[in-house]
């Protein structure tokens, strides 16, 4: 306990700027606050801080050991927090985002669900395509579907997905199944467009990420009307798993070229901070995850 005492009165004293000062946030004396600082020294066999009376200036053993101390400290408290959050429960307003697609089939219908499990909270569910700053916005937590491996948001993995090339049966019986990538040429593929440019489809060929521009009748910068459309028999599209799996699972879609399917394309919740993360916020990335690892749920109507 002594030691603890002294760590934290040597990092309050650095961030107060004087002994004074770090003595009566204590409600003591400043020749205490003295001795605890004497007495880690000399434990250490250091000198952390130059003091006089006037000013005090760390060492640089001093500024080292402090950055290590802070960070215990902070650790410290995050355990203390999370200890203390397992017995309380979330309360609070959350703000979420997601892909409007996916929002409206995988998110929206679960937060009755979630609801019910924590009464104290509430939600506001924004439904957009566009990357949101969370900061900016204030989102608590944002739904991303895409590959995060350079973002520096903080990020939960909540299920795996991909993207396959489908079409209806009598779509492919009519126009045959295509074999190779080649063979896309000679399908009606309808692709998503904006602005006039479109995305492109990406696979994996020889190991290589290959994005190839196809080429259709129909294209449209709206992902559920390429969903109708593709049921409708009107040609291939490339869609996530998590929006046609459902119809593989019933036979009214079949999957094409799946040896050439790129990975990535995961679903994650990203939020700015890992540390201090309100309950409300990990309650609701755990329901989700829950929630999706259940078998069968991507195959559930």
């Amino acid at each position: 306990m002594g030691q603890f005492r002294q760590i934290s009165t040597f990092v309050d004293v650095v961030a107060r700027g004087s002994l004074s000062a770090a003595a009566r946030a204590e409600g003591i004396a400043p020749a205490v606050i003295g001795r605890r600082l004497d007495a880690l020294e000399q434990r250490l066999g250091v000198k952390l801080l130059q003091r006089t009376t006037r000013k005090l200036a760390l060492t640089d053993e001093g500024a080292a050991f402090l950055e290590d101390c802070q960070r215990i400290l902070a650790d410290l408290e995050s355990a203390e927090a999370a200890v203390s959050e397992r017995s309380a429960h979330a309360t609070g307003h959350l703000m979420i985002s997601a892909p409007a697609g996916f929002g409206r089939q995988h998110v929206a219908p679960l937060i009755p669900s979630f609801l019910a499990e924590h009464r104290d909270v509430t939600v506001t569910l924004n439904l957009n395509d566009r990357v949101v700053d969370l900061i900016g916005e204030g989102v608590d937590v944002a739904i991303r579907i895409a590959s995060l491996s350079d973002s520096n948001l903080v990020s939960v993995k909540l299920a795996d997905n991909h993207r396959v090339v489908v079409g209806t049966p009598a779509y492919l019986t009519r126009h045959g199944i295509p074999a190779t990538l080649d063979d896309l040429a000679k399908h009606n593929c309808m692709a998503i467009s904006s602005e006039g440019s479109q995305r492109g489809w990406t696979f994996r060929d020889n190991g290589k990420s290959v994005t190839l521009k196809v080429s259709g009748n129909m294209s449209c910068n709206d992902g559920a009307v390429l969903h109708d459309w593709v049921l409708a028999g009107k040609g291939l599209a490339w869609r996530s798993m998590w929006e046609v799996g459902v119809d593989i699972e019933a036979g009214r879609l079949q999957s094409v070229l799946d040896e050439y399917a790129a990975p990535g394309n995961d679903i994650y919740a990203v939020f700015a901070q890992r540390r201090h993360l309100p309950l409300r916020i990990r309650a609701f990335v755990d329901f989700l995850r829950r929630t999706y690892a259940q078998p069968g749920y991507w195959r559930q109507g």
